[in-house]
């Protein structure tokens, strides 16, 4: 199966014009099966999402999981997309400790590979308050983590530090530096997996659009549940 991470800067590119049909047009490249989006609503008002939901569906397969009762798909910036014909058993948002309002969005799913747990997640710029939420998800999934996938941009500069909290549990896997998408910086974007998934592929995705659809580039993962 594969799994994408992105953060989309409520689909802003660095041309400064919002397009939400490039966005789609990057993901449809990618041909995931289950993507977390990161901003992926505007931050005013009502927190509108910034892709059509029917546009999303025609051009990629993916359905948005809704998780609110408004126009928001998301939870604090974050949303969960699922190719169709894969089943979500149980959802919840959760709200992550920290000086900034940060969250994820959790997830049990079915899928051809078997059932695992989605998060996506967008931790904070403090390294002590992504601490603080390391500690809450790894609190809150512990029952589930061995078939768990967590994805999403970690804001962690650095290469070596920074997930202590979760690494006897999870593996880190940091396809390669992810923002800034004119200079490339960090990799940010980063996937943690449970001792039951395993990677076999990931990459970051470096050409067309996605060059100028949003500061950070996609991540991707090809995962197996063992």
């Amino acid at each position: 199966m594969r799994i994408v991470s992105y953060n989309i800067r409520k689909a802003v590119g660095l041309d400064w014009r919002r397009d939400p049909f490039r966005i789609i047009r990057v993901l449809a490249s990618l041909d995931a099966d289950v993507v977390a989006l990161q901003e992926a609503d505007k931050r005013l008002g009502a927190r509108p999402a910034v892709l059509p939901e029917v546009l999303l569906y025609e051009h990629t397969g993916l359905r948005v999981l809704n998780i609110t009762d408004g126009p928001s798909s998301g939870w604090h910036g974050n949303a969960l997309l699922v190719r169709e014909g894969w089943t979500v058993q149980k959802s919840e948002r959760l709200s992550l400790p920290g000086i900034e309002p940060r969250g994820a969005v959790v997830a049990d799913i079915s899928g051809p590979e078997g059932d695992f747990t989605m998060v996506g997640t967008h931790l904070g710029l403090r390294r002590g308050c992504r601490q603080l939420q390391l500690a809450h998800l790894r609190e809150h999934i512990a029952g589930r983590a061995p078939r768990t996938i967590i994805a999403g941009d970690m804001n962690e500069w650095s290469p070596r530090i920074g997930f202590d909290l979760i690494k006897e549990q999870f593996d880190l896997i940091a396809p390669g530096p992810s923002f800034h998408s004119s200079r490339l910086l960090a990799p940010l974007d980063r996937f943690a997996l449970g001792a039951g998934v395993q990677c076999s592929a990931s990459g970051v995705l470096l050409k067309g659009e996605a060059r100028r659809a949003s500061d950070h580039l996609p991540i991707w993962m090809d995962a197996e549940l063992v």
